[in-house]
């Protein structure tokens, strides 16, 4: 091999090496600012640091939570943290919007809905479900024969994730009932 051909070999190899080195630190980047929203999250809504403790889906809880979300949920065991002192119970869960999950985050006092907020949005569209005039309307909402008590409005072009957020919604509501029993 001749000396150029070992020159550029090693510019490319140095030039890819960086470019990754790039790319890692920005999904470091990114992975920190969730951790930091996600912090946020918990001590807006959690009055002291409280284990996380998991929810089986099974039996009833895997039926119930299928019907609410036409599907069954990706996962068997589902994260939560629950204040008993204040009787809240804060989910984080995921759910498909169209093609990609969206991280939703419920916070849940005496089975009604005290925040929803949209912790990691994937999607293309429809991120207009992130902002306040859209999660404010769950405030207040609950949960009865398999339904959520009150109508929430819509976003033309974002259906799915709309459909998405109701649905984890619901089953937030719908799985503590179990925790708080």
């Amino acid at each position: 091999m001749s000396k150029v051909a070992r020159y550029k070999k090693c510019i490319g190899l140095f030039l890819s090496s960086w470019l990754m080195l790039l790319s890692l630190n920005g999904l470091a980047a990114e992975a920190d600012d969730y951790e930091i929203q996600y912090s946020e999250f918990f001590q807006s809504y959690l009055l002291k640091e409280v284990p996380r403790k998991h929810i089986w889906l099974t039996g009833d809880k895997k039926t119930k939570s299928s019907l609410i979300l036409g599907h069954k949920y990706s996962k068997i065991r589902v994260p939560y943290w629950y204040d008993a002192d204040n009787n809240t119970v804060l989910w984080i869960l995921n759910e498909i919007g169209k093609e990609r999950p969206i991280t939703i985050g419920v916070v849940i006092k005496d089975q009604s809905v005290v925040a929803v907020r949209i912790l990691k949005f994937r999607e293309s569209r429809g991120w207009e479900v992130e902002l306040p005039a859209f999660t404010q309307q769950f405030d207040g909402i609950g949960y009865e024969d398999g339904e959520l008590t009150r109508h929430i409005d819509g976003i033309s072009g974002a259906t799915l994730s709309v459909r998405a957020v109701k649905a984890v919604t619901a089953m937030a509501l719908m799985l503590s009932e179990y925790v708080v029993k």
